[in-house]
């Protein structure tokens, strides 16, 4: 049974490489599915449960805050349970069989699977474009305002991520192949990236 997971600097098209490489293996892909599945069973609003479980719970904490979400004195209630269920539709989707899953540090929730975890990044030139290429009409931004999103986006996922691991989110020690999609087509990228995934599991006896 193979697990992937994806943990991806924004606007780096780690989103796009992560579908497209689940349907080159044939995979199951989550990423906003687990999003919807949470709001719909806690009959809240989308965009609130994609802010609290993409770290904006977090800006205000220490780095150094410990290891579970069950010592926090701060977080509220609600977004506590938001975490919890989340964790458990992640574990119960890579209990179901192969599959990518796209961010919400699956790589440390999902460690005692044994994962094979990517981490996607891109020069801030490269990002800034990507990210303004794809926004809405009604949502562009300058360069500089693009810039300064894609810091805040991704300085919370490093805190989340540091709030339950100790290998520093980013850090090659966690994943097994970092891809840096500079200037790249991610679409021909795939099929070399899943080659060497096959290989992996296969080495694995998966």
């Amino acid at each position: 049974m193979g697990i992937i997971t994806i943990s991806r600097e924004f606007g780096s098209g780690g989103r796009e490489l992560g579908k497209r490489l689940a349907d080159e293996l044939g995979y199951s892909y989550y990423d906003k599915e687990i999003v919807t599945a949470i709001a719909e069973q806690h009959k809240l609003d989308e965009h609130y449960v994609s802010y609290a479980l993409e770290g904006g719970s977090f800006r205000n904490f220490p780095v150094h805050f410990g290891r579970t979400f069950s010592y926090s004195p701060t977080l509220m209630a609600t977004e506590a349970k938001l975490f919890a269920e989340q964790n458990r539709l992640i574990k119960e989707f890579a209990a179901e069989g192969n599959c990518v899953i796209v961010g919400r540090a699956a790589d440390v929730i999902l460690r005692e699977h044994r994962p094979f975890n990517i981490f996607v990044y891109a020069d801030m030139a490269s990002k800034v474009c990507r990210c303004q290429e794809r926004a809405p009409e009604d949502e562009q931004l300058s360069a500089k305002q693009m810039e300064r999103q894609i810091k805040r986006i991704d300085a919370d996922r490093r805190k989340y991520h540091g709030i339950i691991s100790d290998i520093p989110w980013g850090d090659r020690r966690g994943y097994h192949l970092c891809i840096n999609t500079t200037d790249r087509d991610i679409k021909t990228m795939v099929p070399i990236v899943a080659d060497y995934i096959r290989l992996w599991f296969e080495e694995r006896g998966e």
